[in-house]
């Protein structure tokens, strides 16, 4: 391969620089503290941020403020005092996936003119109803949708202690 297949076409970025819509480090931690909320919640103890950033190697300040933002969201309640923490709001099976990255990414459509919660009209769009792209990014955004909102921190916590299981034998 020539250097100039490595730079990609004229006024295009190569392809190793895309840019393309990733779970953020916030969605992840936030991920990663609700189920291990989840999986502690059969006693109910509430767990503090510090607790929960050594148990999963996160940043303490900024999971105190993901944790935050999912209280102020009613996924979570916070206890004060020297036993306090937090807790889930709700049971493990009645919190999903997809709940959990809108409130801390917002819409799940990688464009506007498909989203649910936050639609604008594409300012080059000439015709909604037969543009290919939003067609397609619709098919997307229903099938992640779909798989988000099916897929509980209870579901979760159950796979993985399948996989732990299965990789024990």
């Amino acid at each position: 391969m020539d250097g100039k297949a490595s730079a990609g076409l004229a006024g295009h970025k190569p392809i190793c620089q895309l840019d393309y819509r990733v779970l953020s480090k916030k969605s992840k931690y936030g991920l990663k503290a609700m189920l291990e909320l989840a999986a502690e919640e059969a006693g109910q103890r509430p767990i503090q941020a510090s607790e929960l950033a050594d148990r999963q190697r996160l940043p303490k300040k900024f999971l105190e403020a993901i944790l935050l933002e999912l209280t102020r969201h009613g996924l979570l309640q916070s206890k004060l005092g020297r036993s306090g923490g937090y807790v889930l709001a709700r049971k493990p099976g009645d919190i999903t996936v997809g709940e959990i990255i809108r409130v801390l990414e917002g819409p799940l459509a990688l464009i506007p003119c498909v989203s649910k919660t936050a639609y604008r009209r594409c300012d080059e769009c000439l015709d909604e109803e037969t543009c290919g792209v939003r067609l397609a990014m619709k098919e997307v955004r229903d099938a992640t949708a779909h798989i988000l909102d099916n897929t509980t921190l209870a579901g979760l916590n159950a796979r993985s202690r399948a996989g732990l299981s299965r990789r024990s034998r």
